[in-house]
């Protein structure tokens, strides 16, 4: 599974010229299923997603706190194309990418996963399958990957909660 995050100040989808999401601050997330991804990538995907530090705390110390922290949004936007590779005569291929069927109930399973992780009414997403046009405006730009295979390898993620536990503990000891 792969995520491409981007810290925004607002961002939104529109579908047939209706807007269907926008949120605030936060993050957008475009969301990528590989066609191997299972529920183990999902579960990482989220973890990561809810953990990442990209605001800074209230000294200004700069990546400090997460998107649960500040209370902001996320925007999910499912992108098949995140698994796209190039042929020798530049044509995307998106063999790799988690066929539609599947993908569906994956990338749903991964939203309920943010959910339960959070808190239901911060989780917006846009339209499955459907052509999107999606708007954002950066904040910094700020721009990451969460790739489940790279992160995955030898070793394992702790916890959105565990995260929080290690903070206060940092905090208190300061």
């Amino acid at each position: 599974m792969r995520l491409v995050i981007q810290r925004v100040k607002s961002a939104s989808v529109t579908v047939n010229e209706k807007q269907i999401s926008s949120i605030g601050p936060g993050m957008l997330a475009l969301v990528g299923l590989h066609l191997e991804d299972t529920e183990t990538d999902l579960q990482y995907c989220a973890k990561r997603l809810l953990a990442v530090k990209l605001w800074e705390n209230a000294n200004g110390a700069p990546w400090r706190q997460h998107v649960k922290q500040k209370a902001y949004q996320i925007l999910c936007v499912s992108q098949f194309t995140l698994y796209g590779t190039l042929s020798k005569k530049n044509q995307p291929d998106y063999k790799l990418a988690m066929k539609a069927d599947r993908a569906r109930e994956m990338y749903s399973q991964f939203l309920d996963m943010l959910k339960e992780g959070y808190e239901k009414e911060k989780i917006l997403d846009g339209a499955f399958g459907e052509m999107m046009d999606v708007g954002l405006v950066n904040d910094g730009p700020v721009t990451l990957v969460i790739d489940s295979r790279e992160g995955m390898l030898g070793r394992q993620m702790p916890s959105a909660s565990q995260t929080d536990d290690a903070d206060e503990k940092k905090s208190a000891s300061k």
